[in-house]
């Protein structure tokens, strides 16, 4: 299933001239690439969803995301402190894991930082950031029951 949402935001953007000024192409573009973990790519649908009220709360749902996903990369690297801010919060598992570590609701041993909540079943992420020379990305394990269920890498 992840690899159709990967072929649809690359679709999505080899189109998108010809249907920038579509916007359920560019909500399904949005969502794509959203469910991709292309989170940088919403920043087209961001700026082009604005006619209608569904447009607008679409727009404003991918601009929280990458907004969390930016502070949070911030904040790991930078050492900034992010909890005096409050985001909207979203179903998806970046805003969850945005939301816990700005609330200081984690564990932090050595260089990774486990978060859950009480009603998440066994649930847990660890967030941490993974150095391959000058390249840093921010990765969340998901884990179930301590099995990595899926892992999410973001730049």
């Amino acid at each position: 299933m992840q690899n159709q949402y990967e072929k649809a935001c690359q679709l999505g953007l080899r189109l998108f001239k010809q249907y920038r000024k579509n916007a359920d192409f560019l909500m399904l573009y949005g969502f794509s690439c959203l469910k991709a973990d292309y989170i940088d790519r919403l920043a087209i649908p961001i700026t082009a969803l604005r006619a209608t009220k569904t447009e607008r709360a679409n727009a404003s749902y991918f601009a929280a995301i990458l907004l969390q996903k930016k502070l949070l990369y911030h904040a790991l690297l930078d050492d900034v402190d992010i909890s005096n801010l409050h985001l909207p919060s979203t179903d998806y598992v970046l805003s969850k894991v945005f939301d816990l570590y700005s609330h200081n609701r984690y564990q932090k041993i050595e260089d990774k930082y486990y978060l859950s909540t009480n009603h998440d079943n066994g649930l847990i992420y660890v967030l941490y950031i993974e150095s391959n020379g000058k390249d840093q990305k921010m990765v969340i394990e998901e884990r179930l029951n301590g099995n990595i269920i899926k892992i999410h890498k973001y730049w």
